[in-house]
């Protein structure tokens, strides 16, 4: 049947693998006889492994699992390769008076005593030996005896089928026959020749059928062939695919016409049924489908291994015992995780895997056991899985709420959920729960590491974990007794003792059925003297098992490494070098393993192996050539126990189980140039490079000229289908590029590709992304692929925030990148263009950016951070550790490696919102104060929390709260405050110094503790100043604050001048010492904050928008610079930079700036905050965090170029009103520090190019793009006009009323009127000559109000309110609809012609925060919304409904419409440009928020309401035509559009 095998070779396999594939399958062969000679396909060894092969098939297989190839050849009947003593004794019996044949069978068959139960074992033929006539015989002999041995019942049916049937026979019978269920799984093609019968005695005919070694047809064979097709038949004709085929003298002849139909026949028979099995068993299993499926499949995975594990363990009781204990003792009391260690292969993992077995024993039934045996499967190689899978299985084990998905996107918010989790655990005082964690070398994340963020260092009461690591230069254990220091913690396993170790190798032999002689065992332990590691006994064992009791093998090897040596040249000489080199590399130097189909791809792509498989014989096909796969089964089989099968991706893995090995392997096969080739085959067959038809060069020794043959390898696709990604592929190419050297490749076809860019993050995550670049950056020499990387980092709050989702991802880097294309073309250039392309292709509603406008790489913005608690009200930096601690307002302390952007510890213990922190101890302690009234010292190394005080004098939370802590390193000693008493603690030994009790109804406002002068000095309400000794807590003195009759708003430390500064509810500044006060400055507003610099020479004061700088002299403090530094919106905090060349300031609208004090006051950056008012900044050398009491997100920024020009410079307005000429050339903008004037500011050059003199305040501006006018409204009422292409002739037009402010101003789409809105007026101007213009009185109005001006009467129409308040209002360009927003981010869409509301357009998501802009696009199709949430939304004008939504990250204050989309200048100092693309209008079903969490979009039509009310319900407004009228919303919106 080779024309059959070859025929479904060509071409039926690869359309089950695409089929395969597009499931998310993976599709394997296993044709044992393809390739081989004769004499090995009817070997037995061969038919042995090929049983094993269809088991293996069956067991595995979800479709079709076993395929039969049926012709006229039964095949010669086999010669068992053992036969039990019980049964060789009936058959010696039977063959007694026959000598010559139990001669013959005595000389092929030995007893071998070491099996068990003993057994007579066939001899292999001796080299040169021609075997098949007398194995023909034997075979004969065997036959004979055994049916006379059946004929008088000595012998079973079934032993009695071990002598009368062929290989084929017992493969159908294993595959098919054994089993009912097999049926739905099994294929049988029967090819049948008719009259093949009358032309038998022809060659032709002969070289078809059995023949004997006369050459004589075998009517025994063919009578056993007849009687198989009749049971096939009989029990399961489902099964049968039958081809009758008419005789013919050249019927296997390719040029058959016939014979090519009978093979394309076959061909789509295999591929339908095949197709068919596999849809039939995916429909099972999703109707079977369990919603955690993934998770008990993980769990049972490492239950099974447990199980396998511990059938041989024996000893360690003691320890067994010790550890028990231990675990009882710590059940009760916070401790420290149990880490077992020592060499590899002492027997780690099984006393790790009985101990699971016992934990219900040792802590009671109830208890929860949680066992990872890491590295054995997919979840448990990595960090993220691990957490993962450990976090459902908690959770559903104790009915708790499963993680949320927002948890599960961000690997940070996961090691958060984790650690609450056990302390929620540990709080419910029930079930204990043990966490096994088993090899944790396994785990990348933890080699080389500095720190294990996820890594509980203390465990809660009822809370164990229990982990495992090597010792020496294999492990991990280093990196663990860095974070955890306590000796206590850490229990060596130690090797067996002798008797042991022999009891060890006993129960192996038991399981295996095997013994060994005296012989065999005194070699054994000669070789073995006293050895007690589990490991180096396996190995021995796995050489004994082999040993035949009629053999004397050599001495066994006396180290581990000798014994890994000594294997590899066992399997060398048994397989040949080359061979077992090369498999071993392949699996050693893959990165995850490999797939048993994915080898043999590998093996069939390697000239080398081909070239020595096919040294003595052709290949079978002179089309394609493969690597036989019997050759692998083989020597996997010989590998036996060193191969460890993991599930990974949905398919079984195979890699090195013993790290001895993979080290042995690495010496011997991996040296020099031999590592890169490995790396170089396996690169190209996870590009695809000789797949889909592509044919391979190659010159074969028997042959000896180049022949191009299709090596039919798995094609690898980025995308089997448009939900299936090749996750394989994704995994394992760049790893494989990298370490061949291919680095160019690697760049084009990895790092430069937004193909595979986007597949890794929509198949993974963003994680898995940063990780790859993670891997390659430090070998390439490239700054583009840093520019990449970057951005992708950039791009994480929006992926975490939306969900991933390709045009978000394809949107954030080409915003990102765009800025560097033309600088870097290689890589970023080729990113971007290969961006735009796939915008240009997309069937979806989408908005294409046309430059760059979010934040580019190379910025300040180092990481957007967040976490799974509430808004973050303290925080504080351990400068020396490189760590951030934060408060929350759920009362949790979470410490961050901001080097590697981590949580490593999430402290629990406060009830109540964290208000204080102090770090100290270089980084080492922090002491946290809370609401619930208690003071807890961490050690930010461990995450162990050495102590809690209790600093309310009652247990009543509702007094006044701790609102200053200061901390004395010098005396150990820690001073808490609050409203009415004052606490000394020791940080020794946490107990009460002294307590001071102030009066209640004067409350302290202020304390600080003077170090130099050993005082404690406090402020009080009424401004009574207190002295203490530090030391004891006596009074010293009090006096008043002279000349300051205000309340004490806020107050900070100088320690070097012995002073409070403090400030006061009424703007004054005084200084305050035991020696007096005197004032500083009086400020025009109450004084919010006060900070000094880390050297206390520089002092800022917040008031109101501004903050003024002082400078230390020697009477205090004196002004530092003549301007104060001014925001927006009121400044909340700031912050100095650590070399005093920087203050950073933040304010209540999220904006954080960044001040030059060297250049006097320069605005060197506006950063955006985490988008709710900025309440706390902390700064760490160049590293500034920024957070708020409002969000659990924080920012961290690197200023270390803030003085740097950066590339491109964005336009720093802070205001919001800014306009664009030009089409986005130029930006307009309220200069910063003077608002008299208007910056003109260049975005191609990136620099101011102009500066307009106004003389008075800007309050809005307008841009006449036509007619190159800009429209300045100011602060006096007057409106300059000035031309954009002159500076010399502007025209002022004064205000109708003296000292009225401007409102706002819009000019008509025609920009033939200007309107002037005004406080309770609206002025409306012809821009040229015309009639005059009226003057329109305005209404009374409230929040939500909306009024249609009617110009020509002076008459104003009200429309219906909104619910909220207005934020916008927009004309259409036809001037027919308007469109108004409002604050619960509605957005009306008004029919102007009838003065009715159209369509009622909703956004609700749980980040929205209502409507901030709005416009027409040029064909009045479309109405483009920015949202205070910082998102851009598209409506359809026609049917209101949602296009396409995306986030923008900066507020967008203005949108101006473009011939195809829009142009938005941002809050970030970028001006977008998008193109609005619908290729499929109306016929596009996309959702446009299936990513955005919890987002719901509504649409109501007043024409559909209307229908359905009852006729002549509907108002008449009874208003005149609109053209021309005016719409404006109410006066607080201050919005005004011409209609």
């Amino acid at each position: 049947m080779d024309a059959e095998r070859e025929a479904l070779q060509s071409t039926a396999y690869l359309e089950v693998q695409t089929f395969c594939q597009k499931h998310g399958l993976m599709f394997e062969v296993v044709d044992l006889r393809w390739g081989i000679r004769d004499t090995e396909a009817t070997d037995h060894l061969t038919t042995e492994l090929c049983l094993e092969e269809v088991d293996r098939c069956c067991k595995e297989s979800i479709g079709p699992a076993f395929v039969a190839l049926i012709g006229d050849q039964y095949g010669p009947c086999l010669v068992p390769s053992q036969i039990d003593e019980k049964e060789w004794e009936v058959l010696r019996a039977r063959l007694t008076a026959r000598p010559s044949d139990l001669e013959l069978v005595a000389r092929h068959f030995r007893r071998d005593e070491n099996a068990v139960p003993p057994a007579y074992v066939l001899q292999a033929p001796g080299t040169g030996e021609a075997c098949e006539p007398e194995e023909a015989t034997l075979s004969s002999v065997l036959c004979s005896g055994a049916q006379e041995a059946r004929r008088l019942g000595l012998i079973t049916q079934r032993q009695w089928h071990r002598y009368h049937r062929s290989a084929i026979e017992w493969e159908i019978e294993r595959g098919l026959l054994s089993s009912e269920d097999r049926d739905q799984r099994a294929t049988v093609f029967l090819r049948e020749i008719q009259d093949l019968h009358k032309h038998i005695l022809e060659d032709c005919a002969l070289r078809m059928v059995d023949r004997l070694a006369d050459g004589c047809l075998d009517t025994d064979a063919q009578s056993l062939l007849s009687n198989l097709k009749a049971h096939i038949t009989d029990v399961h004709p489902g099964v049968l695919k039958a081809h009758r085929l008419p005789w013919s003298r050249d019927l296997v002849n390719p040029k058959n016409q016939t014979h090519a139909r009978y093979l394309k026949e076959l061909g789509e028979q295999f591929v339908a049924r095949a197709n068919h099995q596999i849809l039939e068993h995916l429909r099972e299993l999703d109707m079977a489908r369990q919603e955690m499926a993934w998770l008990y499949q993980e769990i049972r995975h490492h239950l099974w291994q447990s199980s396998e594990v511990t059938q041989t363990f024996c000893g360690r009781q003691k320890l067994l015992a010790r550890l028990g204990q231990q675990l009882r003792q710590d059940d009760s009391k916070p401790h420290t995780p149990l880490v077992l260690f020592g060499v590899p292969g002492i027997g780690k993992t099984a006393l790790m895997c009985k101990l699971a077995e016992q934990m219900p024993r040792l802590l009671g039934h109830k208890t929860v056991t949680v066992l990872r045996l890491l590295g054995t499967s997919q979840m448990s190689s990595d960090a993220r899985g691990l957490l993962k899978s450990i976090c459902f299985q908690v959770c559903l084990a104790y009915g708790l709420p499963l993680p949320p998905a927002q948890v599960l996107d961000a690997h940070t918010r996961v090691v958060q959920f984790f650690h609450v989790l056990l302390h929620t655990i540990s709080c419910r005082n029930f079930e204990s729960l043990v966490l096994l964690l088993d090899a944790m070398d396994d785990l990348d994340s933890v080699r080389h590491a500095r720190r294990v963020p996820w890594l509980p260092l203390n465990c809660p009461p009822r809370v164990h974990l229990i982990l495992s690591a090597c010792s020496g230069a294999w492990g991990v254990l280093d990196t663990l007794q860095r974070v955890l220091p306590d000796p206590e913690a850490y229990w060596e396993v130690k090797p067996l003792s002798g008797n042991q170790g022999q009891e060890m190798i006993q129960l192996l032999l038991a399981v295996a059925k095997r013994t060994l002689s005296p012989v065999h065992t005194d070699l054994l332990w000669a070789s073995l003297p006293e050895c007690g590691n589990p490991g180096r006994l396996r190995l021995a064992f796995e050489e004994a098992r082999k040993w035949a009791s009629f053999t004397m093998p050599a001495p066994l090897a006396s180290t581990s490494e000798e014994a890994t040596h000594q294997l590899c040249a066992r399997l060398e000489q048994t397989h040949g070098r080359l061979l077992v080199a090369h498999v071993l590399g392949y699996i050693v130097s893959s990165r995850h393993g490999l797939s048993e189909a994915e080898l043999k791809d590998v093996l069939s792509l390697d000239d080398e192996v081909l070239q020595a498989v096919y040294r003595d014989w052709t290949p079978p096909s002179k089309e394609l050539l493969r690597f036989p796969p019997l050759l692998w089964v083989r020597l996997r089989r010989d590998l036996g126990y060193c191969l460890a099968r993991r599930p990974v991706d949905g398919s079984t893995l195979l890699a090195i189980a013993h790290r001895q090995l993979v080290q042995v392997v690495r010496e011997r096969y991996l040296s020099g140039s031999e590592r890169a080739e490995r790396h170089g085959v396996l690169a190209d067959f996870f590009l695809g490079t000789w797949s889909q038809g592509t044919k391979k060069l190659i010159t074969l020794p028997l042959v000896g000229k180049p022949l191009n043959l299709d090596r039919k390898v798995a094609p690898q696709p980025l995308w089997f289908s448009d939900t299936v990604a090749n996750l394989r592929k994704l995994k394992e190419l760049p790893y494989h590029l990298l370490h061949s050297g291919r680095l160019e490749e690697l760049k084009q076809e990895v790092l430069g590709s937004m193909s595979w860019i986007s597949c890794r993050g929509i198949s993974g995550s963003i994680e898995d992304l940063l990780d790859d670049f993670d891997l390659c950056a430090p070998h390439l020499d490239s700054p583009e692929v840093g520019l990449v990387r970057e951005a992708l980092q950039l791009c994480r709050p929006a992926v975490e925030l939306r969900g991933m989702e390709r045009s978000l991802l394809y949107t954030e880097l080409l915003a990102r990148l765009h800025f560097f294309a033309t600088s870097h073309p290689a890589l970023v250039g080729q990113l971007c263009q290969q961006a735009q392309s796939w915008f240009r292709l997309c069937p979806h509603p989408v908005l294409v950016p046309l430059g760059g406008f979010l934040q580019p790489p190379g910025g300040p913005l180092r990481a957007t951070l967040s976490g799974c608690h509430k808004g973050i009200t303290a925080m504080a930096w351990g400068a020396e550790e490189k760590l951030l601690v934060i408060g929350t307002q759920d009362g949790i302390v979470a410490v961050w490696d901001m080097e590697e952007q981590h949580v490593i510890h999430m402290l629990t213990g406060h009830t109540g919102e964290v208000r204080c922190l102090k770090v100290f101890a270089k980084g080492t302690l922090a002491i946290s104060a809370s609401k619930d009234h208690t003071l807890r010292l961490w050690n930010l190394l461990s995450g162990q929390e050495k102590f809690t005080i209790w600093d309310g004098s009652s247990k009543n939370l509702t007094g006044p709260q701790i609102w200053s802590l200061h901390v004395d390193e010098a005396h150990k000693v820690v001073y808490s405050a609050s409203g009415s008493k004052i606490n000394a603690w020791s940080l020794d030994t946490a107990e009460l110094v002294f307590r001071i009790l102030g009066d209640a109804s004067d409350p302290w406002m202020c304390m600080a503790v003077l170090d130099s002068q050993s005082t404690l000095l406090t402020v009080s309400r009424d401004g009574v100043v207190s002295l203490w000794n530090s030391a004891t807590g006596k009074l010293q003195g009090k006096q008043h604050v002279s000349s300051i009759k205000e309340t004490p708003a806020c107050a900070v430390s100088v320690q070097k001048q012995g002073k409070l500064v403090t400030g006061f509810s009424n703007g004054s500044i005084s200084l305050v010492s035991s020696e007096g006060d005197r004032l500083l400055e009086k400020l025009p507003d109450a004084v919010r904050f006060l900070v000094v610099s880390e050297d206390e020479s520089l002092l800022a004061a917040g008031f109101g928008r501004l903050v003024r700088i002082f400078l230390a002299d020697s009477r205090g403090f004196h002004r530092f610079m003549a301007a104060d530094l001014e925001h927006e919106d009121m400044v909340e905090t700031a912050v100095f930079g650590t070399e005093n060349n920087l203050i950073i300031t933040g304010s209540l609208d999220a904006l954080v700036q960044v001040w030059s004090l060297s250049e006097q006051g320069t605005l060197l950056d506006i950063l955006e905050g985490v988008g709710a008012p900025v309440s706390l900044l902390a700064c760490c050398g160049a590293l500034v965090a920024s957070a708020s009491w409002q969000s659990s997100s924080f920012k961290v920024w690197d200023l270390s170029n803030a003085h740097r020009p950066r590339a491109p410079a964005p336009f720093l307005d802070r205001t919001g009103l800014t306009a664009v000429s030009h089409h986005g050339s130029y930006v307009y903008f309220p200069k910063i520090g003077d608002k008299t004037k208007v910056t003109v500011w260049d975005l191609a050059e990136g620099e101011e190019q102009d500066s307009l003199d106004t003389s008075s305040e800007v309050r809005c501006l307008e841009v006449a793009e036509q007619h190159k006018l800009l429209f300045t409204g100011l602060m006096s009422g007057v409106v300059l006009v000035f031309p954009l292409n002159s500076r010399q002739d502007v025209i002022c037009i004064p205000p109708p009323e003296a000292r009225k402010a401007i409102s706002c101003m819009s000019l008509s789409k025609h920009e033939d009127r200007l309107a002037i809105a005004y406080d309770n007026i609206v002025l409306v101007l012809n821009i040229s000559p015309g009639d005059p213009c009226p003057l329109i009185d305005g209404p009374s109005m409230t929040n939500g109000d909306l009024f249609l001006y009617e110009c020509a009467n002076s008459k104003a129409f009200p429309l219906e309110a909104h619910r909220s308040r207005v934020t916008c209002v927009e004309v259409s360009h036809k001037e027919q609809l308007l469109a108004s927003g409002s604050e619960d981010a509605l957005l009306c869409l008004w029919d102007l012609q009838a003065c009715k509301r159209k369509f009622e357009m909703n956004y609700t998501s749980s980040y929205c925060r209502g409507v901030q802009c709005a416009c027409f696009s040029k064909d009045d199709k479309y109405v483009y919304v920015g949202l205070k949430d910082r998102s851009i939304l598209v409506w359809s004008v026609l049917d209101g409904t949602l296009l396409t939504v995306q986030f923008v990250h900066a507020v967008v204050n203005r949108i101006i419409p473009t011939i195809s989309g829009f142009i938005a200048p941002t809050r970030h100092g970028y001006l977008i440009r998008e193109r609005f693309q619908c290729l499929l209008a109306r016929a596009s079903q996309q959702d446009p928020h299936k990513n955005f969490k919890k987002a719901v979009w509504m649409v109501k039509s007043r024409q559909r309401e209307a229908l359905a009310a009852a006729a002549g319900a509907s108002q008449d407004l009874e208003s005149e035509s609109a053209q021309g009228n005016e719409s404006k919303s109410n006066k607080c919106s201050q919005v005004c559009l011409i209609v």
